[in-house]
């Protein structure tokens, strides 16, 4: 699903500013382990994300890439794996979920700087980072502001401007929950309430990320 009819586009950058920890947590220590458990063949492949995303391993639990075209919004067989995952995306989060998936960046490796606009379903949907596996040296890089999150927490990401990643561990992978939601009154809510003031301005995570590499878009 490329749009949702009568939804309407969202200002994120006044829900949400740049990135935003809920006050909402989760079990990090129990979802990790979930996670590792998942048979290894829905591994090894992007998951038909194209573009920017081309370094990271993807697996879609509700949904399908955009790139694949229009597609339901419809759980796929890797979350029946994931009892905790379900939990936390279609009860802990008070909003209807849309596309979910697990995403895997590589030890080094970089999601170059792009903005989600292929389609209207970006700017419909509030989006959510759950770390699963991380580091101290994993960056999100969003609005200008460099963010660090950690396993155990909750986040809003604007996906509608300028977004990056840098996993700049030289040995470990990251692992996110990635989650869309329709914005419902308590979502809003948690977003309201939320903790916006937490990004860094890091000169060197923003010269990794923009010198010789060109702005995608998703």
């Amino acid at each position: 699903m490329l749009s949702i009819p009568g939804q309407p586009l969202l200002d994120k950058a006044r829900l949400i500013g740049g990135c935003t920890r809920l006050s909402l947590r989760c079990d990090g220590a129990r979802l990790g382990a979930e996670v590792a458990s998942l048979p290894r063949h829905f591994w090894g492949t992007r998951g038909g994300r194209v573009g920017v995303h081309n370094p990271a391993q993807a697996v879609f639990l509700r949904g399908h890439a955009p790139a694949e075209g229009e597609q339901p919004i419809e759980e796929r067989e890797a979350l029946r794996y994931l009892p905790y995952v379900r939990e936390l995306t279609e009860q802990r989060i008070p909003a209807p979920p849309q596309r979910c998936l697990l995403a895997e960046l590589p030890a080094g490796a970089v999601i170059a700087p792009h903005v989600d606009h292929r389609a209207p379903y970006f700017a419909q949907t509030i989006r959510i980072h759950i770390p699963v596996v991380s580091n101290e040296n994993v960056w999100m890089y969003c609005d200008g502001k460099s963010y660090r999150m950690a396993v155990g927490e909750i986040w809003a990401l604007n996906n509608s401007t300028i977004h990056a990643v840098w996993n700049g561990d030289s040995a470990r992978s990251r692992t996110h929950l990635i989650c869309d939601y329709l914005p419902s009154a308590a979502l809003l809510e948690m977003l309201a309430a939320g903790e916006r003031e937490l990004g860094a301005d890091e000169p060197a995570v923003h010269d990794h990320l923009f010198s010789g590499s060109a702005t995608g878009y998703a």
